[in-house]
């Protein structure tokens, strides 16, 4: 973090690492030689690390340690699971994929890879708060449809989507149900034994872990073929050297996680409604909308547009002032086009070009909840005299 940055509120895009994970990370970086693929003790060793993570990650998920697959990142997760059950799918006669527009790019620009190799593409549209409907679902999920993929929290938005229900419409249908949870991880607590689900993406660094490494849960019996092809690590579904400091590191992040999340859930619910009520009184209720579903949504994110000030304006100002902030994906920093999430919504060009996405987590405080509403206020009031 910059040494500018006073208040740091993009836990969406990537969250501070939690001590406990720092800790595991370091003791396994510094316990010597570690390749779990080896037979001797230091590889024994690595290999005790390994499983003592899968056992304590499978226990937050509510699903078999064996059901689990280390990988590189929630985009490789992302990947794997839809181009690993999609080309099984497409031999037993399954060429549908169905998503929604508002997938992360991880999972979007997946899906038009695989139209481009043949698959036919369905995009569930979302309604104006960024959420898509079961009954569009319904209508989109046929026999032939290969892989359904439903995020479980939307990145930019926080709208939470019917992922439960659109995968007892896929089940039915016997098309392989994938759920992007990188975002909702950590929020709330799952039981994937009783969930529709056969794939599901996350990522570490989002919960207070190491950049760099990933997960996805595979059910026993999908349909799945490995996207890399090398060693029999991870049981032959995903080659390459376990990364055992990082994974070490994401089970200590998990552990605390979930062992304080309804704490965790009641303390960025109060920092965000704050902000919101600063806003409110220092800007006006007028001055800005916000953008998603005020019902089913994650409790840490919060898009916003500023009537009048454009999002790129608004997060330089920001930045100047010591708040971080962002415009939308991360993966998408750097890109001059328009969020497609908000685009995908239907809002109007404005409200699209001046949103801002405030997202909240560990270590953030009503306190900097209200000083960051000044602080847009005092902006606000600046650009509009110049």
């Amino acid at each position: 973090m910059s040494s500018l940055t006073s208040i740091y509120l993009d836990h969406a895009a990537t969250t501070p690492m939690l001590p406990e994970a720092i800790a595991a990370y370091a003791e396994a970086a510094g316990a010597g030689p570690v390749n779990p693929s080896s037979l001797h003790a230091f590889g024994r060793s690595a290999r005790s690390r390994v499983t003592a993570a899968r056992d304590a990650l499978a226990e937050s998920l509510g699903c078999s340690p064996a059901e689990i697959v280390f990988t590189g990142s929630g985009t490789e997760s992302d990947n794997a699971a839809l181009f690993g059950a999609a080309e099984v799918q497409r031999a037993r006669g399954r060429d549908g994929i169905v998503a929604t527009a508002v997938e992360h790019p991880a999972v979007l620009n997946a899906c038009r890879a695989l139209e481009k190799r043949g698959f036919r593409l369905t995009l569930l549209q979302p309604d104006e708060t960024g959420r898509v409907s079961a009954e569009d679902a319904a209508r989109a999920i046929d026999g032939r449809t290969a892989v359904v993929s439903i995020m479980a929290g939307n990145n930019e938005t926080g709208t939470r989507q019917p992922f439960e229900e659109i995968g007892e419409i896929a089940r039915t249908q016997g098309a392989a149900m994938h759920v992007d949870a990188v975002q909702a991880f950590g929020y709330e607590r799952w039981d994937l034994q009783k969930l529709p689900v056969d794939l599901l993406s996350i990522s570490a660094h989002k919960i207070g872990g190491p950049q760099g490494v990933g997960l996805l849960f595979i059910r026993r019996g999908t349909p799945f073929e490995p996207l890399l092809h090398g060693g029999n690590q991870e049981r032959s579904r995903r080659a390459g050297t376990e990364n055992v400091a990082g994974i070490a590191a994401f089970a200590a992040a998990a552990r605390s996680t979930f062992a304080g999340l309804e704490e965790k859930v009641r303390r960025v619910e109060a920092v965000r409604a704050a902000f919101l009520s600063g806003l409110s009184r220092e800007l006006g209720e007028e001055a800005f909308r916000i953008n998603g579903n005020e019902h089913f949504r994650l409790p840490h994110i919060v898009n916003v547009s500023f009537q009048g000030i454009s999002s790129e304006t608004m997060l330089m100002n920001l930045d100047l002032a010591g708040v971080a902030a962002s415009g939308g994906s991360a993966c998408s920093s750097g890109s001059l086009q328009p969020s497609h999430v908000l685009s995908a919504m239907k809002l109007s060009p404005d409200r699209v070009r001046n949103a801002v996405r405030f997202s909240f987590g560990l270590g953030n405080t009503r306190e900097e909840a209200e000083k960051t509403a000044l602080i847009i206020a005092t902006i606000s009031a600046r650009l509009r005299i110049t």
